[in-house]
């Protein structure tokens, strides 16, 4: 910090629609910094891949697209990673970690993939590392989990962290449409990117699960180990049917310890209208924590877009100036200090809904059952639906059991000539 104007400096990598938030934001802040941390912010670079290309709101004498310009700078402390991939981006973060700078990103991809890398790093060159806007853009979870929950066990964590799958569902939950009208109607709000696979596949919110996962259990878990399903097939007659049940469908994120193992998957839920994750709407995001001693907290807000989340990465950069000025970088680290294996979804104990198209005669329910009890699956609740033209829908609601077994029950049940399809296989919380 230059002691004469008391001024950090910092480099931004990356121009686009969160690098660009970020950049208005720490203008718009200019004059709050230095009442806020004691001494001001400035963005002395920008790194671009075209540095002749003007960039809205940022200074062309800012721009450079030569990262030794920066990594060479010894007056700028932080560098700003929001460059998106795991490529490139990684060796720039590796890079300015060597040589004693701090890091803040946004960039799940790359902590969901490499984060022991990352932050074994960032320890050995006594560097902070920020991510915050890395898991629900501007909802505080990161530093909550990793301060002021650190007295604590976290037993459980379930989160709707996507919020283009979370609004998809709640059109198709209170309008009636089909999954395929509900997502042309977020492309055109904006919610959904013309290819929205990330985001309905899952793999967005198995990523965010993924770190948090690493941050609450000390251990080294990834974007593969993360079990993913997304909401692709999930029907407009699931959703009634849920709702007539008393439940409401989520895409949901889950990480919890159980039996010496990590829990970490990413799935439709059914969810009892009265959780406080069935009450969130549209594009908004939560996060459900439980502890052995705090009991239940909840954190909820905009997971995404430029300002949201560039007002998350300039709180990072805003903390790392604060212990850059006491001089106490590097105290608070992500250690994956444990070697806790993750379990397969085989493993995993669920509770379930099934929708199965069925011959409508006397004897069938009985026919299935046999094959459930076989199987050691039992039966919570049952229900025939919308029988027309000889055939019924026939609901189950399955108590608690592993899904090895409840994968053996279905196979079982798709061979009896009664049963002409099951349709849907949810799990139930």
């Amino acid at each position: 910090m230059s002691e004469e104007k008391k001024v950090i400096h910092a480099a931004l990598l990356g121009a686009g629609t969160v690098g660009g938030g970020v950049y208005k934001l720490a203008k718009k802040m200019k004059k709050e910094i230095p009442h806020r941390i004691g001494c001001e912010l400035d963005i002395k670079k920008v790194l671009v891949r075209d540095a002749s290309k003007s960039r809205e709101g940022i200074p062309k004498e800012v721009l450079t697209d030569n990262w030794d310009e920066i990594l060479n700078d010894k007056d700028i402390q932080i560098v700003i990673e929001l460059m998106g991939g795991t490529g490139v981006a990684k060796s720039r973060i590796l890079d300015a970690l060597s040589a004693g700078k701090h890091v803040v990103t946004a960039n799940k991809d790359l902590l969901a993939e490499h984060g022991a890398q990352i932050f074994a790093a960032a320890k050995e060159n006594n560097c902070d590392i920020q991510f915050e806007a890395a898991v629900a853009g501007a909802i505080p979870i990161i530093r909550p989990l990793m301060q002021n929950m650190a007295g604590d066990n976290i037993t459980e964590i379930m989160g709707i962290v996507n919020g283009t799958t979370n609004y998809i569902l709640t059109k198709m939950t209170e309008e009636g449409v089909s999954y395929q009208d509900a997502l042309i109607d977020a492309q055109k709000q904006g919610y959904a990117e013309s290819d929205p696979s990330a985001d309905v596949d899952g793999w967005d919110a198995a990523r965010k699960i993924a770190i948090i996962a690493q941050l609450i259990y000390h251990t080294n878990v990834t974007f593969a180990d993360v079990y993913t399903e997304g909401i692709t097939s999930v029907m407009p007659d699931d959703v009634r049917y849920a709702g007539e049940l008393g439940y409401v469908i989520k895409l949901v994120g889950t990480t919890k310890y159980t039996d010496g193992k990590v829990e970490a998957r990413v799935h439709p839920l059914m969810l009892t209208k009265d959780h406080p994750l069935a009450s969130v709407r549209n594009s908004f995001n939560a996060i459900f924590v439980n502890g052995e001693a705090m009991d239940d907290a909840m954190f909820m807000g905009r997971g995404a877009g430029s300002l949201p989340t560039a007002s998350a990465v300039l709180g990072d950069v805003m903390d790392v100036m604060r212990n850059i000025i006491l001089g106490c970088c590097g105290r608070v680290q992500v250690e994956n200090y444990r070697d806790i294996p993750v379990m397969d979804i085989d493993e995993i104990q669920s509770k379930y809904f099934i929708r199965m198209k069925v011959e409508d005669r006397p004897g069938v329910l009985a026919e299935i059952a046999v094959v459930l009890g076989e199987n050691e699956v039992g039966i919570a609740n049952v229900a025939q639906k919308d029988t027309a033209d000889g055939v019924a829908d026939l609901l189950f609601i399955i108590e608690s059991v592993e899904e090895a077994h409840m994968v053996e029950a279905c196979e079982a049940m798709r061979s009896l000539d009664c049963v002409y399809s099951i349709a849907s296989v949810i799990r139930v919380y």
